[in-house]
């Protein structure tokens, strides 16, 4: 049945799809609330998206049971005979209970005429971004960009290259352009798959690792996100214990009521202030907050100018540092710049497999690309230029070794006193303090929720995936985690691991093997025959591939944390992200070479510019399956001239 047909047809939705119904005493087995009395009782009429490239399966395929029962009202209910059946076991077993009617209440919005399995991958969140959320133009990711770079780590990232890798300056300068440009190559090349298909990172994991596979992918960078999330408002707590102090000196006297915490009252205090302050910033969905990041993008910047002129003012130059030479030379130096490369790559690991949350909301894929290619190297190099300036400045001002971190210079200068420091300091911890805002809602709010939402699509969507972040991140005691610095780079260091290994097969994936075509429908469905379900939901050519970049570096990892380890291994380690990203790419593209996978192109093939409206309900003519026989032995989805010939129908 052609859409046309679907749609100017006077047949009712039940003899369109098939529907039976039944009586109270009669109740469906596959209800797909736990309790079903929230579920709205009209259904849309089904619409499909414009990717309708290949053909049509046999119409058992496409067959829906549906029942309908009542409880409250009269809800109609979805199974695929398709589907698995233990998500409508499940639900039967437990939906008359009380917990099941309370728990129902929590559930989010979501399309009507879903099955079980299907509210499991949906929601408002996790669909397509449709034209009317598509805001962000070129100058919103400049925004974006300027504003993240513009915060204490990246201030401080040319630091550990001077002090710990005998670099100078300049060198660790080179190493920080150098670093961030790599990133932003990544960043680009996982942004542009959300760019075209207006879809995040835990549905774009979906075509490599499996619809249920993708879960473990997800659930990784939700957990990064909700540990950074509460290192950043640690952060962000001393801007404002600063902002405090600058007004009322005696704030720093207060008594200390929780010892043998790792903390004082103040500092508790101070972050706790900064996390309850952010709190009001997750609310807001994300194609709003573009503001705040434009916002940022003006402030900040102001503000760690000023900090540069007032310190280079206060040192009457530039300070010994830029005239420092390097300590290292031979192998050490050309290791040290190694390492500080891979430093600022690692420091983009979570950022590089989340960029599709944020270029889904592209107008177009082009807004995604050059935008955030030159912007992302530029802010980073000018925000660790100024760190080293004002460090450097700093051994001139007080006499001592250079102070890195601009929280403790600023209180130097506090505790000079004076009406004018205490100004200047107040000014210029408030806008960090808006910078670690910034920060932290776009590398990791957004981004744990976008991942809890793809984790319990049913009763999480962002807003509330945002605020368990949130809670995670206090409940974490952050200033445990960063009581040793050493430990706190070696679990950075092993995370970045496991995310260059997703980024790996996703990449390869996307535009080796599949050559950027993805039926995005296919990727809400689960059905067996759907061409990303695999084996029981779950893609065992890049779980194999993942797990071989996790391999190629965890021997180097024992050595990092102090075990005695053989040199190349450690010389691997060094080189942990490319080394995981190469190897996982690698070993993904062979086993696919073997080992053909469906739904991919002979040729160059993006479909994902005239995505508007999809829906994912099951629907008698979804238009969005493969040749018989593709799916099971694993054949290439289509040629070019089968596409262009379905594509002009």
């Amino acid at each position: 049945m052609s859409p046309r047909e679907l749609g100017g047809t006077s047949k009712s939705i039940a003899d369109k799809f098939d529907i039976t119904t039944t009586g109270p005493a009669q109740e469906s087995e596959t209800a797909p609330l736990l309790a079903s009395s929230s579920r709205p009782s009209n259904l849309h009429s089904p619409r499909r998206h414009s990717t309708n490239t290949l053909k049509r399966a046999p119409a058992s395929r496409q067959f829906i049971d549906a029942q309908r029962t009542t409880h409250s009202h009269d809800v109609l209910h979805f199974h695929s005979s398709d589907e698995p059946t233990y998500f409508d076991f499940i639900m039967e077993k437990v939906k008359n209970t009380k917990l099941a009617y309370y728990v129902d209440k929590l559930a989010v919005e979501s399309e009507p005429g879903l099955t079980n399995a299907q509210l499991m991958l949906n929601n408002h969140d996790l669909k397509p971004v449709e034209p009317a959320r598509r805001l962000w133009g070129p100058w919103n990711f400049v925004g974006f960009w300027v504003a993240d770079s513009f915060n204490i780590n990246t201030w401080m990232i040319s630091s550990s290259m001077i002090v710990s890798s005998g670099l100078s300056w300049w060198q660790s300068w080179i190493c920080v352009w150098l670093g961030y440009s790599i990133a932003a190559c990544f960043i680009v090349m996982t942004g542009r798959i959300g760019a075209t298909y207006h879809i995040s990172f835990p549905v774009v994991a979906r075509s490599s690792f499996g619809i249920w596979g993708a879960l473990w992918p997800v659930f990784n960078r939700a957990a990064m996100a909700c540990i950074w999330y509460g290192v950043q408002a640690w952060i962000g707590g001393n801007c404002v214990k600063l902002m405090i102090s600058s007004i009322w000196p005696s704030f720093e006297k207060i008594p200390n009521g929780i010892p043998n915490s790792g903390t004082t009252t103040m500092d508790f205090v101070a972050f706790f202030l900064f996390w309850a302050g952010s709190l009001p910033a997750i609310w807001f969905p994300v194609h709003q907050i573009r503001h705040l990041f434009t916002a940022k993008a003006i402030v900040v910047p102001t503000a760690g100018l000023a900090f540069f002129i007032w310190a280079i003012v206060r040192a009457h130059g530039l300070g010994p540092i830029v005239h420092q030479p390097a300590e290292a030379s031979g192998s050490k130096l050309g290791w040290g710049m190694v390492m500080g490369i891979m430093s600022s790559i690692a420091n983009f690991a979570t950022l590089i497999v989340n960029d599709p949350d944020f270029a889904r909301f592209a107008k177009k894929p082009k807004d995604a690309f050059w935008s955030q290619l030159f912007t992302i190297p530029l802010g980073f190099a000018i925000t660790s230029f100024i760190g080293i300036i004002v460090s450097s400045s700093s051994t001139v001002i007080f006499k001592g070794d250079p102070i890195w971190n601009p929280l403790e210079l600023l209180q130097s200068f506090l505790n000079e006193g004076g009406s004018k420091n205490r100004a200047g300091v107040f000014f210029i911890a408030s806008a960090f303090c808006l910078a670690q805002l910034g920060t932290n809602i776009a590398a990791n709010s957004v981004s744990a929720g976008t991942d809890m939402t793809a984790l319990l699509p049913r009763y999480l969507n962002i807003r509330r995936g945002g605020y368990v972040c949130a809670l995670v991140g206090l409940v974490m005691c952050p200033w445990n985690l960063l009581s040793s610095a050493n430990n706190f780079t070696t679990y950075l260091s092993a995370y970045s691991v496991f995310l260059s290994s997703i980024a790996g097969v996703i990449i390869c994936d996307y535009y080796i093997v599949r050559k950027g075509y993805l039926e995005v429908k296919e990727l809400y469905s689960a059905r067996a025959n759907s061409p990303y379900y695999f084996t029981f939901g779950f893609h065992w050519r890049g779980y194999t591939a993942y797990i071989c970049g996790i391999l190629i570096n965890i021997v180097g990892f024992v050595g990092a944390i102090g075990k005695p380890v053989p040199m190349g291994a450690t010389y691997i380690y060094r080189l942990n992200f490319f080394c995981g990203f190469i190897v996982a790419s690698g070993s993904y593209w062979a086993l696919c070479k073997f080992f053909p996978v469906p739904a991919t192109s002979d040729v160059w093939m993006e479909v994902g510019e005239d995505i508007t409206e999809v829906s994912m309900a099951y629907d008698n003519d979804s238009g969005e399956v493969y040749r018989e026989g593709s799916r099971d032995s694993g054949a290439k989805g289509f040629s070019a001239g089968e596409a262009k010939m379905d594509l002009e129908r």
